[in-house]
């Protein structure tokens, strides 16, 4: 599904089902350096169980147009621009790592918008979400190696004699070996410092705690309990403040940061139990 944003087209993956208004729209948010496809199966399940889906790819990403978007408030601007050019009046957004800091920023400013967002779901998440000046350094100097190093810390660290190894938890499948493609994929399509420029986005962005404040719907955490990302224990401050003002769910699985890909049942057990009770 292709949508006009501002003169650019802006792709959505919809899960093989065409956009019906009277329906309340999924809307999946992608993190760093990624496209639709990490939602893949989450996406097409909610497509075919009674939502809308719009899995976007975010400009300069995928099969969107234009350059990346430097800040967190300009994505979210943007999505907000999606959401009034798809037609979308009811709207669960759910967003990874970057991902999830521009649902909250969309969430937040439609909050006085009553039930346009009926519900928001952040994976991976943290606030502040900074960015070692290292990795910084090395996303702008050497981004292979970057890729690299971000695919080791984003993946659960498994024993291979367990009977399921989080880190492939499909025969024949690497799980870090896709992930690794993506990122690759990604920065051959767009030669403009891609990964440089999102985790700059995360490491500035500074409204989380207001836009936190400022939510009126129900909110589902998932964290990876062996997410080295953006570490569980680092998220106090973010969970806190949204328990303060809105309805919390809180939920960990056995999983790195890449939890969508490591325990992609789970996530979209919860995901869905949680869009279900929104209705």
């Amino acid at each position: 599904m292709l949508l006009d944003v501002a003169g650019q087209g802006a792709y959505c993956y919809s899960g093989g089902k065409p956009f019906d208004a009277r329906l309340p729209t999924a809307v999946f948010i992608h993190g760093a350096q990624n496209d639709h496809s990490v939602w893949t199966l989450q996406s097409r399940y909610f497509a075919h169980h009674g939502f809308n889906v719009l899995a976007v790819d975010l400009p300069g990403h995928g099969r969107s147009a234009g350059a990346a978007l430097p800040t967190v408030e300009a994505i979210a601007a943007w999505l907000l621009a999606l959401l009034d050019a798809a037609g979308v009046e009811r709207a669960l957004l759910i967003g990874h790592s970057m991902g999830s800091l521009v649902a909250l920023e969309a969430a937040a400013r439609l909050a006085g918008s009553a039930g346009r967002v009926i519900g928001l779901a952040m994976l991976g998440t943290t606030y502040p979400m900074k960015v070692s000046d290292a990795l910084l350094s090395m996303a702008g100097d050497d981004q292979g190696a970057a890729i690299d190093l971000i695919n080791i810390w984003s993946h659960a660290r498994a024993n291979l004699l367990q009977p399921q190894n989080p880190a492939a938890p499909l025969a024949g499948v690497s799980t870090m070996g896709v992930a690794r493609r993506l990122m690759e994929r990604m920065a051959a399509r767009n030669p403009q410092q891609l990964l440089l420029t999102d985790f700059s986005a995360c490491n500035a962005y500074a409204g989380g705690e207001a836009a936190a404040q400022a939510l009126r719907c129900p909110v589902l955490f998932i964290f990876g309990s062996r997410d080295m990302m953006t570490p569980a224990r680092s998220t106090t401050l973010l969970t806190s403040a949204v328990a303060a003002v809105t309805t919390t769910r809180v939920l960990q699985v056995d999983a790195g940061h890449a939890l969508m890909a490591e325990q992609s049942d789970a996530v979209l057990d919860a995901l869905f139990k949680f869009a279900t009770s929104l209705r």
